[in-house]
């Protein structure tokens, strides 16, 4: 059975929505700690549980490296200005900007670079002082509040936040069997979570060059894994991501691990109705390649169109499962 992980957000995050949703065929919810929060776990947990019996996943922030909140939500860089960047978290602006978590500035030095928020814009570092470093930014570009960013070097971070801890939890004690540790490297990652989490369902989340490399010590020690290709696209060219997919696909089958895919399954229809064919065809692929699960992450927490998302999902699954290599042309366009 192919399963639907849908992230819950701004805009789904209703009665009636997350319902809907339910009768449309999700499998599970995921609760995005990045994005939502410490304060306001138990209360969204207590909510959802009351509106459905669909099992919730906690999705912890993990290692990675966010800048802090913006002016105005989202500030413009242009290339070759200064900025300065800060050891505690400010509000950013043209010429400062923080970076989470505290860990991060200690760590960098001249010469460093700092992707941010997707390619958006690129900042090298060239001078530090005690209390800020000096950055010249190499590729202007809109950055927005609380955007995934990337180090040119790697950098030693926790697994797992002192905010993921205090929300796992608060999971615990609501009786929450389903969780997701973001940017697993290593084994060692792992047993830190199995240390808080116990036995509890865990999925791993694939989404750096290290836990690619590191999947064989990863998968016996996890329940699921799951494929971020956003992320992973932050570290590897997106033309090699296709073959990565297939690759981690395979490999997990060879282990009998259950792999959820993840990223721009169907991200124009945020806005849109309907998806592109590409987006059509992507999914159909992902689930030929033998993916045991999908994710909808923005298309349900922020679209204009979450349930039409999920129903889209669940009508490609459902030609897969009725599709042969020799089923008729005849029998495809009547089913």
């Amino acid at each position: 059975m192919i399963k639907i992980l849908s992230t819950l957000g701004p805009g789904s995050l209703n009665k009636e929505t997350v319902q809907t949703l339910a009768k449309k065929g999700v499998n599970l919810f995921r609760i995005n700690l990045s994005h939502t929060a410490l304060e306001d776990v138990e209360d969204i947990l207590s909510k959802i549980q009351s509106w459905t019996n669909v099992p919730v996943c906690l999705d912890s922030e993990g290692a990675q490296v966010r800048n802090g909140f913006m002016e105005s939500g989202s500030v413009v860089y242009k290339t070759g200005d200064l900025v300065f960047i800060h050891p505690e978290a400010i509000v950013g602006d043209r010429q400062n900007i923080s970076f989470t978590p505290d860990s991060v500035f200690s760590q960098l030095n001249e010469g460093d670079e700092i992707r941010v928020d997707f390619d958006s814009a690129a900042f090298r570092i060239t001078g530090k002082e005690t209390n800020q470093l000096i950055a010249t930014v190499l590729q202007g570009g809109e950055v927005g509040s609380n955007k995934g960013a990337v180090v040119s070097k790697p950098l030693k971070l926790d697994p797992i936040t002192p905010k993921d801890k205090a929300a796992f939890e608060i999971g615990l004690s609501m009786d929450i069997k389903n969780f997701a540790l973001s940017f697993t490297h290593c084994a060692e990652d792992v047993r830190r979570v199995r240390e808080i989490i116990g036995e509890k369902t865990l999925i791993s989340k694939i989404e750096s060059i290290q836990g690619v490399l590191n999947l064989k010590e990863i998968l016996p020690l996890v329940d699921q894994i799951l494929i971020d290709r956003g992320d992973l696209s932050r570290e590897i060219p997106i033309e090699k991501i296709p073959f990565i997919q297939r690759s981690i696909i395979a490999y997990a089958r060879m282990y009998e691990t259950p792999v959820y895919v993840a990223t721009n399954l169907l991200e124009s229809m945020i806005n849109h109705g309907t998806p592109t064919r590409a987006e059509a065809n992507d999914v159909a692929s992902t689930l030929l390649m033998g993916a045991s699960g999908l994710v909808l992450a923005a298309e349900t927490a922020i679209g204009q169109y979450p349930v039409e998302s999920v129903e889209m999902i669940t009508a490609i699954i459902k030609q897969f499962e009725q599709w042969t290599p020799d089923t008729s042309f005849q029998d495809l366009i009547k089913s």
